[in-house]
């Protein structure tokens, strides 16, 4: 029986991570790394894919590719998928983590450009890139496609709602290409709760603290470490008989999707 590490290992490969500059993309992009692969990171701000990439090739020695991407935009989609395969000449992991919910003052008030927006970046985007990238990976090497959900996708509290809609059409995404990119890709989802990254920084956390006792199982937030685990294991030949699955990873908090 191999060890964790050989199961796990990417020598070799290249993984694609949107929204992977902060937060869960970051970590997923230093654990793909940290087990030998080279990375391409791709957010709306090209510093920060720099910064991170600059860390990742000091640390690993991986060559990691920065790469400024708006997931919401088709062209941008075509564009980091060209600049992957021109660059390194495959893809074995893409990772569609890039997501947005901003706030609206009430459902009557939620604008036609703030719901076009979420549903973009949330799941249009993650649909370019999934029929760009599975198409090639079926051609050619096979490959993973791993999705990043929400809860909100089967409890959506009523200020995500176009976001928990957006997010529930990407847990029918994964299903649906799963079949589509079969045998030769496996197409999976992490459904995460909540998780203490950057974006919780504007969270009344005293409250929080306080509601997680109550409402969640184990009784706290996540740590963005804490997701890496599961991208390896769907990333990796650790879970080559595993494709169109949706795993909840939110210490408990919402119920199981039906």
């Amino acid at each position: 029986m191999g060890t964790g590490r050989d199961e796990f290992d990417l020598s070799g490969r290249v993984a694609v991570v949107t929204g992977g500059s902060r937060g869960l993309g970051r970590e997923m992009v230093l654990g793909f790394a940290r087990h030998g692969a080279d990375v391409v990171i791709a957010s709306r701000k090209l510093d920060g894919c720099q910064a991170l990439a600059k860390e990742v090739e000091g640390e690993t020695g991986r060559r990691a590719l920065p790469v400024a991407c708006h997931v919401g935009r088709w062209a941008d989609c075509d564009m980091l998928f060209e600049t992957t395969y021109r660059e390194f000449g495959r893809a074995d992991v893409l990772v569609n983590n890039a997501g947005m919910s901003p706030l609206y003052p009430s459902l009557q008030e939620c604008s036609e450009e703030l719901f076009d927006k979420v549903l973009a970046v949330n799941l249009r985007g993650p649909f370019r890139l999934t029929a760009l990238f599975g198409a090639r990976m079926a051609e050619t090497y096979g490959g993973s496609i791993i999705n990043v959900s929400s809860v909100a996708a089967v409890q959506p509290s009523p200020v995500e709602i176009p976001y928990g809609a957006a997010k529930a059409g990407l847990n029918n995404l994964t299903l649906g290409t799963a079949r589509a990119f079969g045998p030769k890709v496996r197409v999976n989802c992490i459904m995460p709760g909540p998780f203490m990254t950057d974006i919780s920084k504007a969270w009344d956390l005293e409250a929080f603290a306080e509601n997680a006792k109550r409402s969640i199982p184990l009784g706290r937030g996540g740590e963005p470490g804490e997701v890496v685990a599961a991208a390896l294991y769907f990333a990796s030949d650790a879970s080559s008989y595993t494709t169109g699955a949706v795993l909840k990873i939110d210490g408990g908090a919402a119920y199981a999707p039906a």
